[in-house]
C-alpha cells in the first residue's frame, strides 16, 4: 500500500508525480505526497492584502527555467501559494530588518561576553551597525552580486558582515574555519569575492597564501585580533567600520531599494563530501519566508510577551546555524548570545549556564558528548546516587514514551523524579528554562535520544538541507516520535518518489524554501530540481500512518552487494553502536562484494586544541573494559594486542544485530578495529560531523582490502 498524502486535514492517495507548477490535483502512480496542515489561528497575509502584489513574482521570471537560475544576478519565479502562509507577501532581508526594528527596537538582539562581562546590543543598534558595515563594503568597492566571504568563529562582527554584505548588494558567504587554504580559495574564487573578512591571523594566513590567485579580492578585514603586520588593503574591524562615514544614506538606500525578494543574497557552500562544494543560492524570500514559517510552526514567542534566548556556537557557514542564530531571532525578536571560540572544546556548558537559553540546537555529536560526560560523572557517584539516578531514568523514559503515544498522565513517581533528578540535570546543563531542544545536520542514534528522554529532556529532530534553506520537517511537543524527524513545516510539501514495498523512496521537497540553484552549475541544478519543480534530496525515507517522516539513508550511500541486494548502511550502523556502546564511529562496507564488513573505532579522549583523537580511552570505555576483566586504558592496548575480552564483547554485539537481520546479505561478516577514531582533523568527518564515506574508503583501503582477502572470520 503506498503512503497516503495528507493535504490539509484530509488524506488522499496520490497516484502520479504531481507538478508544483500546477494548482490542480495530479494523479500518477509512484509517489506519496504530504503537506503540513495549517496552524490554528496563524495569521497569514494574502497577496490581495499586501502592498506589493505577490502575483508579480509569480508571473515575471527573467530566466527561461522560471523556478531556478545559476546566474549570480538571476531572478526566479517564487513558489507563492494561493492561500495560507505560503501566500505571505515576499520581502527582502532589509524589509524584514526594518519590521523587526519597529517591533523590537529597544530589546536586546545580541549579547557578547568580553573580559568577564556581558555586553548587549539592541535591535535599533544592530540595524544601524549593519548599515555602517554595508557602507564600509560599498566604500571598499563591493560590486553588486559579488561575495563577501566570512572566515571565523561566531561573533557580532560575523553577523554585521553577513547582513551588511546583503544590504550593500552583495552575497554573504560563510567559510568553515577548518577549511584549508585551497578550499578557501575555491569558495572565494567561485563566488567572485570582492572582500574577505577573517577572524584572526591564523585565518588571515590562509587567505594570504592564495590571494595572488584571487584577482577580484579588493580588501581583507580582520576582526578579532590586532593586525600583526600592516599591508595594503588589510583593515582592522574598527578602521573598516569608520570607512563608510563618507557614504551618504541615500547611496545605500538606493542599493537597498533595488533589491528584490526573488534575487540571491546568500551563498551556502555544501561541505563537498563527494566532490567540490556547490554554492547554494538562497534568495531574500527563501530566508525571510522560511524563518517566519519555521518560527510560527514551532511556536516561537515574541517580545514583550516573552523573548526567546539562543546561544550561537555552531559554524555559521552552515544553514542550520544561520537560520537558528541570525534569521529566526531577527524574525521573532529573540536574543542571540555568543559562546566562546573554544565552546566545543569544553566551555559550551558554562555559557549555557550563564545564558540559560529557551531554545538550543546541537548536532548529534554535541548531544553525544554531553551524554558521555554525564555518564562519566555518574560512574563516580555513590551507590545510593546511582540507584536513584537509575530509578529516575526508568521513570523518565517510561513516562515520556507513553506521552509520545498521547498519554497526559503525570504520575507521582515522575513528579518525585523531576524534583530529585531532572531539574538538577537541566540546571547543570544550563537548560533549565529550555523548552525547545533540537538536533539535526546528521543522524542521531536512538540510544542518545532515549538517554535524554530518560532525563526528561526531549531532543526534537529537525530535517532539511542547505537547498531547502534549512528546516523542512520538525518534531514538536505533542507531535513527536522517537527517531522520526517530525512533520512538514506549514507551507512545505514532501513527496516520496517511487516507494518500494516498505513505502521507502526518495524524499523530495516542495515550497517557498527551495533554493534558487547552484551558482554557475546548471547540470547539478537540473539534477537537484526536476521538471515539475521538486527538489530531490537524495535521501531515502518514508511516512508512517500518522504522517511522521523517517529517514532511512541516502541513495548514494546504498551498498549494492555482489548478489544485487540494496542495503542502506545507517540502520545497521546504528544497531551495532547501540549493541556495543564503547564504539564511537562505525562504517559499513561491501559495495559489489560478496558480504558486508565494518570499520570500527573506539571512544577516546580528544585533544581540545587540535580536535585530534587521543590514544587514551574515555572513562566510560575504561569502566566497560573493567567489567570484562580487561586492564586496557588506551586504544592501542586493545587494538595492538587484540584484547580477547573486548574483541569477544564486540563480536557478541555484532552477532546480536546479525540475528535480527532480515537476510544473510544484511549480516556483518567481518569487522576491524581501527587504531584511531574518525575526526574532522583526520578528514573522515565533515564540518558537521557527517561521515565522509568516499574519503574513508580511500583512507582505509588497505584495511578494507584485508577484510576481503582472507576467509570469512572476525578480525
Amino acid at each position: 500500500m503506498e503512503t497516503l498524502a495528507m493535504v490539509a486535514d484530509s488524506s488522499t492517495e496520490v497516484t502520479s508525480k504531481p507538478s508544483l507548477l500546477e494548482s490542480s490535483e495530479a494523479s500518477l502512480s509512484d509517489v506519496s505526497l504530504t503537506t503540513s496542515p495549517s496552524v490554528e489561528n496563524q495569521h497569514t497575509e494574502t497577496a490581495e492584502e499586501s502592498e506589493e502584489p505577490a502575483e508579480m513574482f509569480r508571473s515575471k521570471a527573467p530566466t527561461t527555467s522560471g523556478l531556478w537560475t545559476t546566474k549570480r544576478d538571476g531572478e526566479v519565479k517564487l513558489r507563492i501559494e494561493e492561500s495560507g502562509i505560503g501566500a505571505e507577501s515576499p520581502m527582502t532581508v532589509h524589509e524584514l530588518f526594518e519590521e523587526s526594528v519597529k517591533k523590537y527596537g529597544d530589546f536586546a538582539a545580541l549579547a557578547t561576553k568580553q573580559q568577564g562581562n556581558w555586553t548587549k546590543i539592541t535591535y535599533k543598534e544592530y540595524y544601524d551597525l549593519c548599515r555602517t558595515a554595508a557602507k564600509g563594503f560599498i566604500k571598499l568597492g563591493l560590486e553588486r552580486f559579488r561575495g563577501v566571504c566570512i572566515l571565523g568563529f561566531n561573533s557580532v562582527e560575523w553577523f554585521l558582515a553577513d547582513i551588511g554584505a546583503i544590504l550593500a548588494g552583495g552575497f554573504a558567504v560563510g567559510i568553515y574555519t577548518t577549511n584549508s587554504p585551497d578550499a578557501c580559495h575555491y569558495i572565494a574564487d567561485n563566488c567572485g569575492a570582492n572582500i574577505i573578512v577573517v577572524e584572526n591571523n591564523k585565518q588571515l594566513q590562509k587567505i594570504l597564501e592564495v590571494k595572488n590567485k584571487l584577482p577580484a579580492v579588493k580588501a581583507i578585514i580582520q576582526y578579532a585580533e590586532e593586525i600583526k603586520e600592516e599591508m595594503p588593503n588589510l583593515y582592522s574591524w574598527n578602521d573598516f567600520m569608520a570607512l563608510g562615514s563618507s557614504i551618504p544614506d541615500e547611496q545605500l538606500d538606493k542599493i537597498i531599494g533595488a533589491q528584490k525578494p526573488n534575487q540571491c543574497c546568500t551563498l551556502i557552500y555544501t561541505s563537498g563530501t563527494t566532490g567540490q562544494p556547490k554554492g547554494v543560492m538562497l534568495s531574500h524570500d527563501n530566508i525571510t519566508w522560511t524563518a517566519k514559517a519555521a518560527g510560527h510552526y514551532v511556536g516561537l514567542s515574541e517580545p514583550p510577551e516573552r523573548q526567546e534566548l539562543v546561544v550561537s556556537y555552531l559554524p555559521l557557514s552552515h544553514i542550520a546555524a544561520q537560520m537558528i542564530d541570525i534569521w529566526l531571532p531577527l524574525s521573532f525578536g529573540a536574543q542571540t548570545s555568543f559562546a566562546q571560540p573554544d565552546a566545543l572544546k569544553g566551555t559550551l556548558v558554562e555559557t549555557l549556564k550563564e545564558v540559560r537559553p529557551t531554545a538550543f540546537m546541537g548536532v548529534p555529536r554535541v548531544w553525544e558528548k554531553m551524554q558521555e560526560k554525564m555518564m562519566s560523572v555518574g560512574a563516580k557517584s555513590s551507590a545510593l546516587k546511582k540507584k536513584i539516578a537509575l530509578w529516575a531514568k526508568m521513570v523518565g523514559l517510561e513516562t515520556n514514551l507513553k506521552r509520545m503515544k498521547g498519554s497526559t498522565e503525570n504520575p507521582i513517581n515522575y513528579r518525585l523524579a523531576k524534583s530529585l533528578v531532572y531539574k538538577k540535570v537541566r540546571k547543570a546543563l544550563g537548560l533549565d528554562r529550555c523548552t525547545k531542544c533540537y538536533t539535526g545536520a546528521a543522524p542521531i542514534t536512538k540510544e542518545t535520544l532515549e538517554y535524554f528522554l530518560s532525563l526528561d529532556i526531549t531532543v526534537y529532530e529537525l530535517y532539511g538541507m542547505s537547498e531547502s534553506t534549512g528546516p523542512h520537517t520538525v518534531s514538536l511537543s505533542g507531535t513527536y516520535r522517537i527517531t522520526s524527524c517530525g512533520k512538514e513545516i506549514t507551507g512545505c510539501k514532501t513527496m516520496v518518489l517511487k516507494p518500494d514495498s516498505d513505502n521507502i523512496g526518495e524524499i523530495c521537497f516542495g515550497g517557498r524554501h527551495i533554493f534558487m540553484g547552484y551558482l554557475n552549475m546548471e547540470d547539478k541544478t537540473k539534477e537537484a530540481i526536476d521538471d515539475e519543480g521538486w527538489l530531490h534530496s537524495g535521501d531515502l525515507g518514508k511516512h508512517d500512518a500518522d504522517g511522521f517522516l523517517y529517514i532511512t539513508g541516502r541513495i548514494k550511500e546504498l551498498i549494492i552487494t555482489a548478489g544485487g541486494e540494496n542495503i542502506p548502511p545507517v540502520p545497521i550502523e546504528d544497531a551495532i553502536k547501540e549493541a556495543v556502546p564503547i564504539l564511537s564511529n562505525v562504517m559499513l562496507v561491501g559495495d559489489k562484494a560478496k558480504y558486508l564488513s565494518m570499520l570500527m573505532t573506539l571512544k577516546c579522549k580528544v585533544d581540545f586544541e587540535t580536535g585530534i583523537p587521543d590514544d587514551e580511552l574515555t572513562p566510560e570505555v575504561v569502566a566497560f573494559c573493567r567489567k570484562l576483566g580487561s586492564p586496557a586504558t588506551k586504544v592501542s592496548d586493545i587494538v595492538g594486542g587484540k584484547d580477547p575480552a573486548v574483541y569477544t564483547a564486540i563480536q557478541k554485539g555484532v552477532t546480536l544485530v546479525n540475528d535480527q537481520a532480515t537476510s544473510n546479505a544484511q549480516k556483518v561478516q567481518k569487522w576491524v578495529l581501527l587504531e584511531k577514531d574518525f575526526s574532522i582533523a583526520g578528514g573522515e568527518l565533515g564540518p558537521t560531523m557527517k561521515l565522509k564515506r568516499p574519503v574513508v574508503v580511500k583512507m582505509y583501503k588497505q584495511q578494507i582490502d584485508q577484510l576481503y582477502a582472507e576467509p570469512t572470520s572476525t578480525t
